[in-house]
């Protein structure tokens, strides 16, 4: 099998001793197909990258330390201690570290037939945790990192590879000491997902017959894990069923809920963008992307849009629209930071390593302002805002992310939200959504509103009223008012026209006309074509008012 980028890094490091420890995390429970068997990712690093190393131990904290390879040669050292290895991780380290000075020593004074040592640790994260403290983990803490940093290790042919699950919940020192070289192990790509589904094409014919298109199936699964690819096709195979490619969409929208608890909500949409009222610029625009997206030319599709404009005007069900419409599934994320240190770190890493198993989704954060921290957040939370800043800003510029995961915020202050964050390659559409300009316009949207409540009524009915209609109205402020003028349709019952005018009297928005004029001119001023702003509404682009960053209370 040809080797992954990941692996080939690894590979000519390990070569080339430019490097002798390395810290390997992500998708490290996974497997390999190679040649006709599968493998988890030690073995594979021990028989592709470690191939000519005489000495292989490893270390988790179920087994204790073991030799993998050269028994005798461990054994010319001490051959006592190999009848009882130590299990306690200090002691175990300590073991490595003397052997290893032994081996200095060897070399010190001429000694030519030195072999070439490699530590493999499963589960970094646990024996090294970044929230450790005491006098077991600091000693456990110098030695490893005396590993990558110290004589005689550097000048010895040794390396030590260090695996965990997430890289934010191993200990700081360890992470980002600058003779550690960091490796991510990312799902399969389509090609490895392939060389699996014909390994289990020949264990399991009848649920992969030989007329499947592997390649085609494999790139519809791109996303999941090969364990995951292995243990679908056993249940089919066992329920007599052949494996198809709808059965992952439900698979992966399982697999990131079970995975992510509390920090991932799908949005379920049946609408489409023919049931968001107004707007038909804005409608014309994203139905184009749509149909880039669906013909895979990625080239245009923006890495993001943020949807901004005041308290209710529908931002939230415009992105249940365009969920519906891009037939998707649309990712909301909910509170991640924990007050745990590290903890807020680990569950970003956690949501960005499920979006990417997704494949293609829409990842929707509401009130971004508010949730995606900030560049310079102070010392009241430790720098947290600013390290969730970062992870956030990072990820949404991986340029191998367009056409995979489309970012979408929303936001009703949109000048709190850090400008880099905003900027062409993370968001490149800023998109105002405004409230009705016109009386026409917000007579058409109670129609609109009171038609899904069952109301009968006109344009015509409306303009008899003679009663002025709310200026600026918004979808949420339209909604409350057919909301109320369905209760006094039902217990007094009057005409939906009556009903209306009835509640229209006396009539106050839930937002201050200050405050949503202010929201108005920030969203106006945002977007990114002043197409998308109304005709009767551009002038707020140009008003002059607050700057930027300033904080004015909402009420």
């Amino acid at each position: 099998m040809r080797l992954r980028e990941w692996a080939t890094d690894l590979s000519i490091a390990l070569e080339s001793g430019a490097c002798g420890q390395f810290v390997l995390y992500g998708n490290v429970h996974d497997r390999f197909a190679i040649g006709d068997r599968f493998v988890g990712i030690d073995r594979f690093i021990e028989d592709e990258m470690l191939g000519s190393t005489d000495v292989i131990l490893s270390y988790d904290l179920g087994n204790g330390l073991t030799v993998d390879r050269g028994e005798k040669r461990l054994a010319q050292w001490a051959p006592p201690v190999m009848r009882a290895l130590p299990q306690q991780p200090l002691e175990a380290v300590r073991f490595i570290s003397r052997y290893m000075r032994y081996l200095g020593n060897l070399s010190a004074v001429g000694h030519r037939d030195i072999p070439r040592v490699a530590v493999i640790m499963r589960g970094i994260d646990q024996l090294l945790p970044a929230e450790g403290s005491g006098y077991e983990h600091g000693s456990l803490t110098y030695l490893v990192r005396e590993w990558a940093l110290g004589s005689p290790f550097t000048q010895l042919p040794f390396a030590s590879l260090l695996i965990a699950d997430n890289l934010t919940d191993v200990e700081p020192l360890i992470v980002f000491s600058p003779q550690v070289k960091l490796v991510r192990i990312p799902l399969p790509a389509v090609n490895e997902l392939e060389a699996a589904l014909h390994l289990l094409q020949q264990e399991h014919p009848e649920t992969i017959p030989r007329t499947t298109d592997v390649p085609a199936l494999a790139a519809a699964v791109s996303g999941v894990s090969v364990n995951t690819l292995q243990q679908i096709t056993k249940l089919r195979a066992h329920n007599g069923r052949k494996l198809q490619s709808e059965d992952f969409a439900v698979l992966k929208k399982e697999m990131v809920e079970r995975d992510a608890p509390g920090l991932i909500e799908f949005l379920e949409s049946t609408r489409t963008l023919e049931d968001y009222h107004g707007q038909e610029s804005l409608k014309s625009w994203l139905r184009q992307d749509i149909a880039l997206w669906r013909l895979n030319d990625v080239r245009a599709l923006p890495m993001g849009y943020l949807l901004c404009g005041p308290i209710g005007t529908g931002k939230t069900f415009l992105v249940e629209c365009l969920a519906g419409e891009a037939g998707v599934p649309v990712l909301k994320l909910k509170n991640f930071r924990d007050k745990w240190i590290g903890s807020s770190e680990a569950n970003l890493e956690k949501i960005f390593r499920l979006i990417r198993a997704l494949g293609r989704c829409i990842v929707f954060i509401d009130e971004a302002d508010q949730t995606l921290g900030r560049r310079e957040s102070g010392a009241g939370d430790s720098g947290l805002s600013g390290r969730l800043y970062s992870m956030i800003a990072q990820e949404m510029s991986n340029t191998a992310n367009r056409g995979k995961v489309m970012w979408v915020f929303a936001s009703s202050r949109p000048d709190l939200i850090e400008a880099d964050l905003k900027r062409p390659g993370r968001i490149d559409i800023k998109i105002p959504i405004l409230p009705a300009a016109t009386p026409a316009q917000a007579a058409a949207l109670i129609v609109a509103i009171a038609g899904r409540f069952g109301l009968e009524l006109t344009h015509q009915e409306l303009e008899e009223l003679r009663i002025p209609l709310p200026q600026l109205l918004t979808p949420g402020a339209a909604e409350a008012l057919v909301v109320k003028a369905y209760r006094v349709a039902r217990t007094e019952n009057v005409s939906a026209a009556q009903a209306v005018a009835r509640s229209l009297k006396g009539y106050q928005g839930a937002v201050p006309q200050d405050v949503l004029e202010l929201q108005i001119r920030l969203a106006a001023r945002e977007a990114t074509d002043l197409a998308f702003v109304p005709e009767e509404l551009q002038h707020f682009a140009g008003e002059s008012g607050p700057e930027y960053g300033t904080r004015v209370p909402e009420r």
